[in-house]
């Protein structure tokens, strides 16, 4: 069971026991959530405050630090809903370490990762000869688990050959042949393979592909692009299509994405992608859909729920991860909408029209935590990257003085959610030491976050996190088997 895949925190012998966290646990417990925070948010490339390689550098020690240090507890945050980019990195130092990690739990971690970026670890893992017996069965029982493996081979051909190669894997019949000698057929049985070879000199047969290795064809024979695209839509993924929505629109071509199918920050990255007078009622109700199917059964269930929102000039985030921040704030914006019974969405422009917002402006997070107190919600969110700056520290001490002067005992429950990871702070920035701040990437995971944010808080020790961990897994455990 994944939730046996969830280790206990390593055992101190010069310790004594009991109910009381010595100060080394509290010290653990924080550095775990900081790689947490990290892990979920940062992908190692460019942010509106710092660079790709400085990124990179300071995530690539925290790695090493966690992994050196709590090596158990660095597997089991593969529980958690950290991004692919830090998936795969955990998974990749596992494997690289004898006796590290449980290979059940990253068999577990892969299948839920997409199939670019396992064949992309899988390169990385050849590249660092890191080819133990251990990690030859991992890919190898995840490409025989491969839905379609002659499709993945037509898609992903040359990463498939390397992992195959890799694996030292003997894929018997036609497969192998289409790997390693893939004109050595007249003919090949399986249809995607055969649509492969008939698609050098027949313009049908490319139809028959999937749209990233027909798009090589179209090119090779010239075909128009409004033609391709028409006949080549019934092949599109979801998230194809929705790429190809404007290039599709520019040539005449409706793509037939379903907005409100889509996760929900993509469809909040579309519509901020859209200029302003583009935007439409159609895109809200997309987004509104979006969030009702993300909040489920929870919806209306948080009571009454204040947020205060970053729009500023930051939350354009940077040329890769182009208006990234305000993405996510505009999907949290909608999802807490839908999962509180009363709701107000407080922006720092001061925008009453969430689908209009755009970044611009200073960070003004004192003044608008004030108006959000004066609510009196029962719970406020604050989704930011924490860069307080209209006056400096204001929101700081706004927030230090609500906690203990006006509200002591915390009837309202407060947490900040940062979509941004602070290379030099080696994590997500913080507004006050008095509010727990949690990474989020993506809005579906908001409630998971806002109940991690309360170990942040200094009130729960190691014991409740690790507790926390294995419900987590088990949690899982039952959505993977459908119960």
């Amino acid at each position: 069971m994944l939730s046996q895949l969830v280790p206990p925190f390593p055992g101190r012998p010069d310790q004594p026991e009991g109910p009381m966290d010595t100060y080394a646990d509290l010290i653990e417990c924080e550095d775990v959530l900081l790689f947490a925070n990290a892990a979920i948010t940062s992908t190692g490339q460019r942010e509106f405050h710092s660079g790709a390689s400085r990124q990179r550098l300071s995530l690539d020690f925290l790695h090493r630090y966690v992994h050196g240090n709590y090596p158990d507890l660095y597997a089991a945050t593969l529980a958690l809903d950290i991004n692919d980019h830090n998936a795969a990195m955990i998974v990749r130092n596992l494997l690289a370490t004898p006796g590290s990690g449980d290979g059940k739990l990253i068999a577990w971690r892969l299948g839920r990762m997409s199939p670019p970026r396992v064949y992309r670890l899988f390169r990385e893992l050849r590249r660092d000869g890191v080819n133990n017996r251990r990690t030859r069965a991992i890919i190898r029982d995840w490409l025989l688990a491969r839905p379609d493996l002659a499709f993945d081979a037509v898609k992903y051909r040359s990463a498939v050959k390397a992992a195959v190669r890799h694996a030292h894997l003997r894929l018997p019949g036609e497969l192998g042949d289409f790997l390693f000698a893939p004109h050595s057929r007249a003919k090949y049985d399986t249809p995607v393979l055969e649509a492969w070879r008939r698609a050098h000199y027949d313009k049908k047969a490319l139809y028959e592909l999937p749209y990233t290795a027909a798009e090589g064809f179209a090119a090779r024979h010239g075909i128009d692009r409004k033609v391709f695209l028409e006949r080549i839509e019934p092949r599109l993924t979801r998230l194809e299509r929705l790429r190809l929505t404007e290039s599709a629109k520019s040539a005449g071509v409706d793509s037939g994405a379903d907005l409100a199918a889509m996760p929900l920050v993509r469809v909040a990255s579309y519509v901020l992608s859209l200029p302003v007078a583009e935007r439409t009622h159609e895109h809200v109700a997309a987004l509104r859909s979006a969030a009702a199917r993300v909040a489920g059964a929870r919806r209306g269930t948080w009571g009454t729920v204040t947020a205060v929102l970053d729009d500023s000039f930051s939350s354009f985030g940077s040329p890769v991860k182009r208006h990234r921040p305000l993405a996510v704030a505009l999907a949290c914006h909608y999802l807490l909408a839908a999962l509180a019974g009363t709701y107000q969405g407080l922006w720092l422009s001061g925008r009453a029209d969430a689908v209009r917002v755009r970044p611009s402006g200073a960070t003004p997070l004192g003044q608008r935590i004030i108006d959000a107190l004066e609510t009196r919600p029962d719970r406020l969110v604050i989704v930011s990257d924490g860069w307080d700056n209209a006056p400096p520290g204001l929101a700081a001490e706004v927030l230090r003085v609500w906690r203990r002067k006006l509200d002591p005992l915390g009837e309202v429950g407060i947490v900040h959610l940062n979509p941004v990871y602070d290379a030099g702070r080696y994590d997500v920035r913080r507004l006050s030491a008095s509010v727990p701040t949690a990474g989020i990437r993506d809005a579906e995971d908001l409630p998971a976050l806002v109940e991690l944010a309360q170990f942040a808080e200094g009130r729960s020790g190691p014991a409740e996190l690790r507790s926390y961990l294995a419900d987590r897994a088990a949690g899982l455990e039952d959505r993977v088997a459908g119960r």
